[in-house]
């Protein structure tokens, strides 16, 4: 993102994974090329920077071009060009994180203090006409913004459904919109829970309703005693890996699924090594976004590798503290990884190997032999699933870095071509070119892991 050119520090805006779906497409063409071509030879990129606050997240309207930026205690609104045009302020709050339900709701006992609020996720709705904005505090609660002028339009905040996630990282959040009607949308939520899963499912399916004080705002799609639109850690897990969270780095929706791109602790290979060393792995989740049941849910560990050298590691808060010096930029198509599930799910339903999915069913269930046609559109039964993936899927590393280490990546087509801009840790802006023949794509950075 062109502002980023000018303010690349650890604390402004990283977007760790930008897709190349159509939607992000013309967000990203649109803000680069309405920039550029306000420019002459000689004059400076327009730039937007602050010093009493740190920016976390970035979305730009596909229609008009504004720049929607969330930030420590505030949200802005910039014109395409990066003038400011409003802010809204969204805290200090006194607060306490040990406080559950918050304290505006319940009296605590801990003892509150004024706490940042840290924008966690920055959505635009625009069956809606409005931004989506949550923070850290009060159990990750969102407000609801009017696009034009960011006057709040409601924080629902008295029921269960309406604390996303406990975590504080701005890094630990990822939502998509999938719109439905004219009264509501889906909102798909992946948020790591920092250990709290009796409180908080880590991917969920939530209704998002045109009227915001509506007592349905952010219940889940649907649920009944026995399954409901969420992925919960098991309490087993959490007992044998107390430190298990997964961290959702980035999502998106086409086709008829919903992505997500994540971070997790490895449990097999953690439990393998005799050392206590802890392995991570990069995973991509796919379900359906139509399957209120979440019956459709398969996860695949994906990575690449150049000259021999295994990359598994998705970009993300989680690794960015310290990270490794060596990343690779890899690029992935849709149409290969829709392949590669598409032949799992079938090898299941003929009944060949197991479920594998530890983390999440805590022991290993067979595949049972229910011979069906799985079309690419198939998105499950109340057997056979959850499904994880046996393999990794390969990306096609496209660049790779020694030195000042990549930190973001954003790429869209422009005239045919397929161009990526990465940011380095070093506050360089690179422009990487590719010879892209798939739209339905996107590019990840990954950092190299021993195995």
């Amino acid at each position: 993102m062109t502002y980023a050119s000018t303010t690349l520090r650890p604390t402004n805006v990283n977007v760790a994974l930008q897709g190349l779906h159509f939607a992000e497409l013309l967000r990203f063409r649109s803000l680069l090329n309405n920039i550029t071509h306000r420019r002459s030879a000689s004059s400076p990129f327009p730039s937007f920077s602050v010093s009493d606050t740190s920016l976390t997240h970035l979305a730009v309207h596909k229609h008009t071009g504004d720049v929607y930026i969330g930030a420590i205690n505030r949200i802005y609104k910039l014109s395409e060009n990066l003038t400011e045009l409003r802010s809204h302020l969204t805290g200090p709050i006194d607060d306490n994180s040990r406080c559950y339900p918050p304290p505006s709701v319940r009296h605590c006992s801990y003892k509150l203090s004024p706490s940042d609020n840290v924008n966690r996720l920055l959505l635009i709705d625009y069956t809606g006409n409005r931004v989506v904005a949550c923070g850290s505090v009060w159990q990750g609660i969102c407000q609801f913004l009017r696009l034009d002028n960011l006057f709040k339009l409601g924080e629902p905040h008295h029921r269960k459904e309406h604390y996303l996630s406990g975590a504080r990282e701005p890094d630990s959040m990822t939502g998509v919109i999938v719109e439905q009607d004219a009264e509501q949308s889906k909102l798909f939520i992946g948020t790591s829970i920092d250990g709290k899963s009796e409180y908080f499912p880590t991917l969920s399916s939530r209704k998002l309703l045109k009227n915001e004080e509506s007592e349905e705002m952010f219940r889940l799609v649907y649920q009944d005693e026995f399954v409901s639109s969420q992925i919960k850690v098991p309490s087993d897990t959490l007992s044998l890996h107390p430190s298990f969270d997964i961290y959702y780095v980035y999502g998106f929706v086409s086709g008829g699924f919903v992505y997500f791109l994540t971070l997790q602790l490895d449990t097999q290979q953690t439990l393998l090594d005799a050392t206590g060393e802890k392995f991570f792995t990069s995973k991509i989740v796919r379900m359906c976004s139509g399957d209120p049941e979440f019956y459709s849910y398969v996860e695949f560990p994906i990575g690449c590798t150049k000259d021999g050298v295994e990359y598994r590691l998705i970009q993300s808060q989680k690794n960015r503290s310290n990270p490794p010096r060596e990343s690779v930029l890899c690029l992935f198509t849709l149409s290969q990884i829709n392949k590669c599930i598409k032949e799992r799910i079938q090898s299941c339903y003929r009944g060949e190997g197991k479920l594998s999915l530890p983390w999440l069913l805590n022991k290993e269930l067979h595949c049972i032999n229910t011979p069906m046609p799985i079309h690419d559109g198939f998105c499950g039964l109340a057997l056979n699933q959850p499904i994880g993936g046996l393999k990794v899927i390969e990306g096609l590393p496209l660049f790779e870095d020694k030195g000042d280490g990549m930190a973001s990546v954003a790429a869209y087509r422009y005239n045919g071509h397929s161009v990526v801009f990465v940011g380095t840790r070093a506050g360089t802006l690179k422009k990487v070119s590719a010879h892209i023949l798939q739209v339905l794509s996107f590019c990840g950075l990954f950092n190299w892991q021993r195995n």
